[in-house]
């Protein structure tokens, strides 16, 4: 286990909390890859995410010769928080190993009651202040390619809300296990703009604040990002269309 330091009175607790876990606290997310629960401390509410148990070759490598996905939400939300961009804060990760490799692994969080996800506004085509949410969403995407964050989950549904006065919206990452921190081109930048499912219209607009704040031209800006979104799309429905097929459906 390794915990922050702010966090260290917790110890004992956190290790009967993952000790009990299929026992304590409720479901945010059930089954799939991964399981999510909120779970109360004497203190504080925390999120606990565990990990699904990895195959062998995985296993393996996650023990000796890569960081496990817990151990890089870990020091990756760490560095965000460092650099000034928002995620709930860190508090521990812990792995269980065995001669077989990675076994259990689990990332602790504080519990953040947020407003909505970046998802909603995506699917809801009239949401309240729609077009500020999405002026302001680029300003913090723009924010973070400056920063040289590229966040390579970068999706609606790992964008986090909170409304802290009119007109003003604070916006934070989750699922932070695949990221890389390095210079990118307008053209990287656009890439990693590709996974939001947007419609053409959000397209546009999000060109036009991102070319107001780079000074790019909006033509290039809405030619890589339409052309990139769609690519995104096309594979993500072909994928799905071949699942279906396999299973029959």
């Amino acid at each position: 286990m390794l915990l922050h330091p702010k966090y260290y009175f917790l110890q004992s607790e956190i290790k009967k909390i993952i000790a009990n876990f299929d026992a304590v606290g409720t479901y945010v997310v059930e089954g799939g890859r991964n399981t999510i629960k909120k779970v109360k401390t004497t203190t504080i509410e925390v999120n606990i995410k565990s990990y699904k148990i990895p195959k062998w070759f995985n296993a393996i490598a996650y023990a000796y010769f890569r960081k496990s996905k817990a151990e890089r939400s870990f020091t990756y939300a760490s560095k965000l928080i460092d650099m000034g961009i928002r995620t709930p804060f860190p508090i521990a990760y812990i792995e269980e190993k065995n001669w077989l490799g990675l076994q259990k692994s689990f990332y602790i969080c504080e519990h953040f009651n947020f407003d909505f996800e970046y998802r909603e506004v995506v699917d809801t085509p009239v949401y309240e202040n729609r077009d500020e949410i999405i002026k302001q969403f680029t300003e913090f995407s723009f924010k973070l390619h400056n920063l040289g964050i590229n966040f390579l989950d970068h999706s609606p549904g790992n964008t986090l809300i909170k409304e802290v006065a009119p007109n003003k919206y604070e916006f934070y990452l989750i699922d932070l296990n695949r990221m890389k921190f390095e210079e990118m081109t307008i053209e990287d930048r656009m890439f990693n703009l590709r996974r939001m499912w947007m419609s053409k219209r959000m397209i546009k607009e999000i060109a036009l604040h991102y070319a107001t704040l780079s000074n790019e031209p909006f033509d290039k800006l809405y030619t890589l990002l339409l052309g990139y979104s769609k690519d995104f799309k096309k594979k993500k429905l072909r994928k799905k269309f071949l699942k279906k097929k396999l299973l029959g459906r």
